[in-house]
């Protein structure tokens, strides 16, 4: 059987397609790790327990983007959608903080609380209600969530004081708090001390005569309180979660930190303030219902509000803390 001569031009035009084909391919493989898999945008959604398309696209670029700079080897990552109610009513608690874990193709959802804000009686109103936030911001003591792109820090273990768990029987509370650092809008986050800690803390505090304690002050007292479980509450701008995931949480970023990304920013609030939500913004359909119109406070007109208002409201001197009243 003879075989026909093929022209030069076509073998040439072959070869160049092959390359091309060759190329595409390599280019495809390169950009996979990139595309969200499968078994992950099965959880994508704006329902209770699932991570809204934007929010997950947006923390998983920040992830990819500062494993390839060297920065993060933790295997897992966080984002938060703060446009979601933190309280469903009759106890349940909205699920709206993500730990994403791609390796091990874990994710969970769970609860955390945003930040109250503050109500400057006759000056100005941010505050915030416990289901809904309204009200966004990175002023310094405002209280206010700020959306934005963060990275774990490290760990300080706190010693808060006493409470009682049985009869005369006092256990030390100590809380760990994972610092923050934030770029762009939220790049004070470590100067506004923002981070993530269990939603608890001592109530109705006073001193009680404990001189074997450690933390014994030079008269022999030591603070004591009852411990208040907040978690389905607000927080003063941090990040806050249950007991149990905090301890979790606290386990995985310790000493190999990770990336947060926390929606809205500004920009998404100005784009669903203004009406103009679309393509790579929403908000949460039931919290915008109840809140109306999202507003974004940003520090450079906040911060001189609230410095005037301490100036003018200046606080009362710290009272030292009563000595306790024996049960």
């Amino acid at each position: 059987m003879r075989l026909r001569s093929v022209p030069l031009g076509v073998v040439t035009f072959l070869g160049l397609l092959v390359v091309v084909m060759a190329l595409m391919a390599s280019a495809r493989s390169f950009a996979a790790p990139s595309a969200i898999p499968a078994w992950l945008q099965a959880h994508v959604g704006d329902g209770d327990g699932q991570i809204s398309q934007v929010v997950l696209e947006r923390a998983r670029a920040l992830y990819l983007k500062k494993v390839a700079q060297g920065v993060v080897r933790n295997p897992c990552y966080f984002a938060m959608d703060a446009t979601r109610p933190g309280d469903l009513g009759n106890g349940v608690l909205g699920r709206r903080y993500y730990v994403v874990c791609e390796a091990s193709q874990s994710f969970r959802a769970i609860s955390s609380g945003h930040g109250g804000g503050r109500n400057l009686k006759g000056t100005v109103d941010f505050s915030n209600g416990r289901r809904c936030a309204r009200n966004f911001g990175n002023a310094m003591d405002s209280e206010l969530t700020a959306g934005g792109p963060y990275m774990t820090r490290e760990a300080k273990t706190s010693f808060k004081g006493y409470y009682r768990i049985g009869a005369k029987q006092d256990v030390a509370f100590q809380r760990t708090f994972i610092q923050f650092d934030g770029e762009g809008e939220a790049a004070n986050a470590r100067q506004r001390v923002i981070g993530g800690h269990a939603a608890q803390v001592l109530r109705g505090m006073c001193l009680r005569k404990s001189p074997s304690s450690s933390y014994a002050d030079h008269d022999g007292f030591v603070p004591f309180g009852k411990l208040v479980d907040y978690a389905g509450g607000r927080s003063n701008g941090c990040t806050s979660w249950s007991p149990a995931d905090a301890r979790q949480l606290i386990s995985m970023v310790k000493d190999n930190p990770t990336t947060l990304y926390i929606y809205p920013e500004s920009r998404d609030i100005a784009a669903v303030a203004n009406g103009h939500s679309g393509s790579g913004t929403y908000w949460n359909a039931s919290c915008l219902k109840e809140i109306g119109t999202p507003k974004f406070w940003p520090r450079k007109t906040l911060e001189p509000v609230i410095a005037q208002y301490k100036k003018d409201h200046p606080a009362a001197p710290p009272q030292p803390l009563p000595i306790c009243k024996e049960p």
